[in-house]
């Protein structure tokens, strides 16, 4: 696809991977339309990038999805590409009985209700335009559990479910639907995991972007910058030593709330 002169709604813009997808698509002459909760955080990225176009919105709130279509539309009616990005990666111990049943779902309402509700919300009008396409960024714990952020693995794997059926139904429009498996990176999204996460091993987010503008350009649907590439192979070659591998933050996970 061209990745230049498109409109942009970016959702979770204001930092991590949004806020680099942020910076290098409107080096490329791209419109860039950003989201988050947290209004601060959008007045500073106005302030690092003046060109850039924010909008509070909680993509886990339906109300707030029809309210920034209403308004995203009336005021970019050439919108072109939705990249739903923003997400929430939480540490569960699933025997903690102090989480209540509407707690443990917000990771489902962020990371896969939210994408699934701006698609469907947005779908219609981006069927009108000449060349539209749809990023949803997925992860490499969509295909291997990371057990120690349970809920987070599984809407990153329903995420990529709901992709691959969203590619083949819409196979016959002018949308091109694309996915970012992304390894883990160095962005907020890790800094609660402390020394559970190798700092080593993260990928730099605008090395991540870059990777990710490149896949675009070649119309790849599936996108594996860095690590995940490996993740790929060895979720299909060795996937219990994988996940062994990933399993080994819950022992101490557990033995701390044992003491």
């Amino acid at each position: 696809m061209d990745v230049t002169n498109n409109t942009i709604l970016i959702t979770g813009g204001t930092s991590g991977i949004g806020l680099e997808l942020t910076k290098q698509l409107l080096i490329l002459g791209n419109t860039v339309i950003i989201t988050g909760r947290n209004q601060e955080r959008l007045d500073q990225v106005q302030q690092l990038f003046p060109k850039a176009h924010t909008f509070q919105s909680d993509v886990s709130d339906p109300e707030a999805i029809t309210a920034l279509y209403r308004d995203v539309i009336s005021q970019f009616p050439d919108l072109n590409m939705l990249i739903n990005n923003a997400g929430e990666m939480r540490k569960i111990n699933l025997q903690d009985i102090s989480i209540d049943l509407e707690n443990i779902n917000r990771e489902i309402e962020i990371n896969l209700s939210g994408p699934i509700r701006m698609v469907q919300q947005f779908l219609p009008h981006l069927k009108t335009q000449k060349q539209a396409a749809i990023l949803n960024v997925t992860s490499g714990l969509a295909l291997i559990p990371y057990p120690i952020a349970p809920i987070y693995g599984a809407t990153k794997s329903g995420l990529r479910s709901y992709t691959k059926s969203l590619r083949i139904q819409l196979k016959h429009t002018s949308i091109q639907v694309f996915e970012l498996i992304a390894p883990a990176a160095n962005t907020p999204l890790n800094d609660k995991f402390g020394s559970d996460v190798d700092i080593k091993s993260l990928m730099q987010a605008d090395k991540l972007v870059t990777a990710t503008i490149k896949a675009l350009k070649k119309d790849k649907p599936e996108i594996y910058p860095g690590l995940a590439a490996i993740i790929k192979i060895m979720s299909k070659i060795a996937p219990g030593f994988l996940l062994k591998q990933f399993s080994k933050p819950v022992d101490k996970m557990l033995a701390a709330s044992n003491q």
